[in-house]
């Protein structure tokens, strides 16, 4: 009997769960990413030290091992790579297309304000724009790189100068080095997480989030399944709007005080922070994860329920004080990773760790 592979593509910790599903289903592993002693680098069965953007290479070797399906989670920069070797295998999945338009938040608004979707004023600038360009807007203002996510340069400013304190810094971190400037939107953030296939799309769960706030809004936490209801439709029209029709989709938004839903940005791919991996299966019974890997082996997703809790949270570590609360929950997992709290939290791969209760 041939051998059941499947290629993964990242080995951080938040691609464990998806590692431990496709085992799970009967896979054997192969982990690519570059050395650095990731965890997926151990439990993987196969580990190839080939960098996830060596696309054409990674290809080739899946080929050489009769490989014959890609996978990731939660991660812009690994689902290129999968959309890449998923085509080359010919196997339905998302068109190049929304490889642009789900990973470049200004080609990403363009394709929102095309298609009548909410979203905030927008600009985009290789350089630090002039007060007479930005007359148009009203402050503040987010500035963040156009292709770029894990919380990695979001400022939020209130004046003109409190912009060119922090232009330069966002656009550094940009690959393309560009920033995306535009207006903040008042309300709470939540998430809006789904499946594709064939072009259908099913709303999975919803999901509250809490950040740090101003001035970069870290991620401290999120709660499912978020106390609101939304027009389905318009996530609909969202994922439409970016050609997505195959895999997991992760849609932020915000609702503001006139209860209108403004779109911030929508991921072609899980959403990371264990939302994807944890929350949603726990708080909704769908196997999410094995969802995703029956879409990248080109098979309908599996949208039976199995028993679940009523809700589920996860919490990010910055401090002492979070361990302590660590303590008032039941935990379902934790990870640990840094107990040095004078090392401060920059972005959301510098937080300590989390707790899943």
């Amino acid at each position: 009997m041939t051998e059941n592979k499947i290629a993964i593509i990242g080995a951080s910790e938040f691609q464990v769960p998806l590692i431990e599903k496709c085992k799970e289903l009967g896979y054997t592993t192969y982990v690519y990413a570059w050395r650095c002693g990731d965890v997926g680098e151990k439990i993987a069965d196969f580990f190839v030290p080939i960098s996830v953007v060596e696309k054409e290479t990674i290809y080739q070797d899946i080929v050489s091992k009769g490989i014959k399906s890609c996978v990731s989670i939660g991660s812009d920069i690994t689902q290129l790579t999968v959309n890449y070797v998923l085509r080359k295998l010919n196997i339905r999945c998302n068109k190049e297309i929304t490889d642009v338009l789900a990973c470049n938040k200004y080609e990403m608004r363009k394709a929102f304000r095309s298609n009548g979707i909410l979203c905030p004023q927008f600009m985009k600038s290789f350089t630090l724009p002039t007060r007479a360009e930005l007359e148009s807007f009203r402050y503040p203002l987010i500035v963040k790189p156009t292709d770029r996510s894990g919380s990695r340069g979001i400022y939020k400013v209130n004046n003109y100068e409190e912009l060119c304190e922090c232009f330069e810094s966002s656009k550094e971190l940009s690959f393309e080095k560009a920033c995306i400037i535009e207006e903040y939107i008042e309300g709470k953030e939540y998430s809006c997480e789904t499946i594709s296939f064939n072009g259908k799309h099913t709303i999975l769960s919803l999901t509250e989030k809490h950040t740090t706030g101003a001035p970069h809004f870290i991620e401290t936490g999120h709660d499912e399944p978020a106390d609101i209801s939304i027009d389905e439709n318009i996530i609909c029209r969202v994922l439409d709007s970016l050609h997505i029709e195959y895999g997991a989709g992760h849609t932020e938004f915000r609702v503001d005080d006139k209860n209108e839903l403004w779109v911030i940005e929508t991921g072609a791919r899980m959403g990371g922070d264990c939302i994807g991996s944890d929350l949603v299966p726990l708080s909704t019974g769908y196997d999410f994860l094995k969802m995703v890997i029956d879409t990248a082996s080109g098979k309908e997703p599996d949208y039976t329920k199995s028993a679940h809790q009523k809700e589920s949270h996860i919490r990010f570590i910055f401090n002492e004080k979070d361990i302590e609360e660590m303590n008032n929950h039941k935990i379902i997992k934790k990870s640990i990773k840094d107990m040095d709290f004078n090392n401060s939290v920059s972005d959301s791969t510098s937080r300590h760790g989390y707790y899943i209760y």
